[in-house]
């Protein structure tokens, strides 16, 4: 099995990712022969996993999805999340080895929300909020917890990170405050326009949601990565030539579909963009290198939102 030349370059990102994309072709053969499975297409991939089209025994299609275990705790409970959705609103879940990180997942068709109109791909992943926001699983763990530790790191870093210093204090200031409220719902927390994918419930075609980080926490987390895709699109219909009239608009979009306090989500989304940086940082920083080109191009973007929420 080869690795697709996009996922094997996340070996810059250190050794953890070096040392899991050796072992990932004898760990995709493995498992393809332990559970019988036959390859059935070209393999695709995220940021974070492979993901190989099979048929099972009975020649039902499938995909088999390894992850990433580099870096990778916010995917630890994904299987737990898929089993409690039971395929309300998400993909189903055919089998897993959390251990090895590997999910046999129903196969969705390759359309996502990438082309849809922007209002009408935000009402579409407003309604999967309200049928993914379970009540909170004892299994999961607080989305607080990470937060927590996150905005603890950009405060150690905030004399190095590439964000005005404000934007650090008022974020480690939200996190701190958002943190001590308790967790509401399950959440997806990575819910944007190339997570969402056509399939079928009941015989007619449903959008369902793939690769949750799930976590007990709160709704209004949700939408920052609504906002940091389809980025491009800002300057154009969407924002009527004004990235952050698009950005402004997109947001209130969000809120109003999924019926969010406003002044909850836009703190959220302060939080996320800013921690969203540091990790570029810290991710460049591990590896002993400068920021990459695309690392820039998603700072800007990121505080280019998070000043947009707040103007």
């Amino acid at each position: 099995m080869t690795i697709p030349p996009g996922l094997d370059r996340q070996r810059s990102l250190g050794p953890a990712w070096e040392a899991w994309l050796d072992r990932l072709p004898g760990l995709a053969t493995g498992l393809l022969d332990e559970w019988e499975l036959s390859a059935d297409g070209k393999s695709m991939h995220g940021f974070c996993s492979l993901v190989l089209p099979v048929r099972t025994p009975s020649g039902v299609a499938a995909v088999l999805k390894l992850h990433t275990d580099a870096d990778a705790e916010e995917s630890d409970h994904e299987h737990l999340a898929l089993q409690r959705w039971r395929g309300r609103g998400a993909a189903r879940l055919l089998r897993a080895d959390p251990g090895r990180r590997a999910l046999l997942l129903e196969r969705l068709e390759p359309t996502d929300l990438s082309d849809r109109w922007d209002e009408e791909a935000c009402e579409i992943v407003a309604g999967l909020y309200s049928r993914l926001h379970v009540p909170p699983m004892p299994q999961l763990r607080e989305q607080a917890s990470y937060v927590g530790r996150w905005a603890a790191a950009l405060e150690r870093d905030a004399h190095a990170v590439p964000v005005p210093r404000r934007l650090v204090d008022q974020t480690v200031s939200l996190a701190r405050d958002l943190c001590a409220e308790p967790a509401t719902a399950v959440i997806h927390a990575d819910l944007h326009y190339e997570n969402v994918l056509l399939g079928e419930r009941g015989g007619e075609p449903a959008w369902l949601a793939i690769d949750p980080k799930p976590t007990n926490g709160d709704p209004h987390y949700e939408i920052e990565p609504m906002l940091r895709n389809r980025f491009e699109e800002y300057g154009g219909a969407i924002g009527g030539g004004s990235v952050r009239d698009g950005i402004r608009r997109r947001f209130h979009l969000l809120v109003d579909a999924a019926e969010f306090d406003e002044a909850r989500a836009r703190d959220w989304v302060v939080v996320r963009s800013i921690l969203n940086v540091h990790w570029a940082y810290a991710d460049a920083a591990r590896a002993g290198r400068p920021l990459s080109a695309e690392e820039r191009e998603r700072v800007t973007c990121c505080i280019t939102v998070a000043k947009a929420v707040q103007d």
